[in-house]
């Protein structure tokens, strides 16, 4: 099976679906955004979200958030669809900015922060590739851990990337605004 990740988001679709007709006493939107075109992605929704977000812990889907204690996480560059976008770590997943974060703050936590994990780091962050070393920096989370930024937006992980070549999460509307891929420039990569 060539992606898991993607069994793990149709299952937590599914469950998804269930639990939205068991009568669940809270109420949440489940706008549809299609993200067709970044790397064949399925159309994702809020409850699908939610649902990974309630799963997370316990799945393997969540990719690893930083290097071992004391190594440096390493910002870089790689080419795919969507042209020349920032990755970060030993599986070189792609990374994400949230249009939510206001003044340089990250506001994705609890929930949100297990389907979108944050790029953390407890040691120096180093770039390679087109990702310029000037354009990073950290900031530190409400649990005290130290978020990697780049130009100034914190930077985050999407749970269903399981590989270098996944980008699932490009134009993807969740926990209340847009989450995009980031150019070498700094700037999202916005194709609608």
């Amino acid at each position: 099976m060539k992606h898991p990740s993607l069994c793990a988001a149709a299952a937590l679709t599914v469950v998804a679906i269930a639990a939205a007709g068991c009568g669940s006493s809270s109420s949440s939107s489940t706008s549809s955004t299609s993200n067709a075109g970044a790397y064949g992605a399925p159309a994702s929704t809020t409850a699908t979200q939610s649902a990974a977000a309630s799963t997370a812990a316990s799945t393997s889907a969540a990719p690893a958030t930083s290097g071992a204690a004391g190594t440096a996480v390493v910002v870089s560059t790689k080419q795919g669809k969507l042209g020349t976008i920032l990755a970060a770590g030993g599986k070189h997943l792609t990374i994400y900015m949230f249009e939510g974060d206001k003044g340089g703050n990250s506001t994705c936590t609890g929930a949100c922060a297990h389907v979108w994990p944050p790029v953390t780091t407890t040691a120096a962050v180093s770039t390679g590739g087109a990702a310029v070393a000037g354009d990073l920096g950290t900031i530190t989370r409400p649990d005290g851990t130290k978020q990697v930024t780049y130009k100034g937006h914190p930077l985050y992980f999407f749970a269903h990337d399981g590989d270098s070549g996944d980008a699932y999460g490009q134009g993807v509307v969740g926990f209340g605004s847009s989450w995009y891929v980031l150019k070498p420039s700094g700037s999202k990569v916005d194709n609608s």
